[in-house]
């Protein structure tokens, strides 16, 4: 008999969809109404014994609890922090996620949001669409990367595939995270001296309650009038507020951002800037990526429940 599996969250790529109808009972909670939902997870919710959920929906304390029978919570990310692991914890449910395959993706989207706005490229697109070249009206200039320091806020993973892509660009390269990574590249003593020494400042720190808004008024006050923000990581990780009133304030020079607080909502504070790239967390939006990423989580989830060893088990 197949497990019950309650999928959270939406977008699995086909090939992933189909091997979960094939493996498991599956209950979508997405394509259920809001105001219906807690009705509908107290109609499966005592039957489920897997959550194959993602980084940002992840699994709060309240509906792990309507779920008596869970046995495994596969995570479509690399990001756990949206999972309570305290509410998990005295159940002994073990969390998976989806590190590695997509580090490459998310590490390329960060440099390509460097890129963009510090040769102002979607700046330069509206004025050619709008005609501006053809009237020769006058064009700022974008600032080259060489000989520039890009500060990494976060070394693992992602934040040395970053770090690796950027050092080809001939940028200095210095990071800042609690623990000292084994690295060619500088450790700055702490966060505020990393923004102070950089020109480009690229977040790639987990989420959770220990970096929320690490990168706040100060820290962006230190970046200085010239500098540029670059977020791939978590939107908490950013006092946005503090971010729009510096960018507009010209305290800061740009920003580039692919992940945001409240997502999908964006605050109008910050689309109302021009010296702001956005994109709507597409860091692993690739078909190859959520391909891989979607068949690891589902790897996990056959792993378990054939007995065998998971593949990427989550150690808090």
């Amino acid at each position: 008999m197949r497990p019950e599996l309650l999928l959270l969250g939406s977008g699995w790529v086909p090939e992933v969809d189909a091997l979960l109808e094939r493996s498991f009972v599956c209950h979508r909670l997405a394509g259920v109404a809001p105001g219906e939902r807690d009705t509908f997870l107290e109609g499966v919710g005592a039957n489920v014994r897997a959550v194959y959920t993602t980084g940002i929906a992840g699994l709060d304390a309240a509906t792990a609890a309507r779920l008596p029978q869970l046995e495994i919570v596969a995570v479509h990310g690399v990001g756990v922090d949206a999972v309570d692991f305290e509410a998990l914890a005295p159940r002994a449910i073990p969390v998976t996620n989806t590190p590695d395959v997509l580090t490459d993706d998310v590490a390329d989207l960060a440099v390509g949001l460097l890129l963009a706005a510090s040769r102002r490229l979607p700046q330069l697109d509206r004025y050619v669409r709008a005609g501006s070249w053809e009237a020769k009206a006058p064009l700022t200039p974008a600032r080259s990367l060489r000989g520039k320091v890009a500060g990494i806020v976060g070394f693992g993973r992602i934040g040395q595939a970053v770090a690796a892509r950027l050092a080809a660009f001939g940028l200095e390269i210095r990071y800042f995270q609690r623990s000292t990574a084994a690295s060619p590249y500088a450790r700055s003593e702490s966060l505020l001296a990393l923004a102070r020494a950089s020109d480009f400042l690229v977040v790639c720190a987990p989420g959770g309650a220990a970096t929320r808004a690490m990168i706040d008024g100060a820290v962006i006050d230190a970046l200085g009038p010239a500098g540029l923000l670059v977020n791939i990581a978590r939107g908490s990780l950013v006092d946005e507020a503090a971010l729009a009133l510096a960018l507009r304030e010209g305290r800061l020079g740009a920003a580039a951002l692919d992940v945001f607080e409240d997502e999908p909502r964006v605050p109008p504070a910050l689309r109302e800037l021009d010296n702001v790239v956005l994109t709507p967390h597409v860091g692993s939006f690739t078909r190859e990526t959520r391909s891989a990423m979607g068949m690891l989580a589902a790897d996990n989830l056959l792993a378990h429940f054939a007995g065998k060893p998971l593949l990427t088990p989550v150690t808090r």
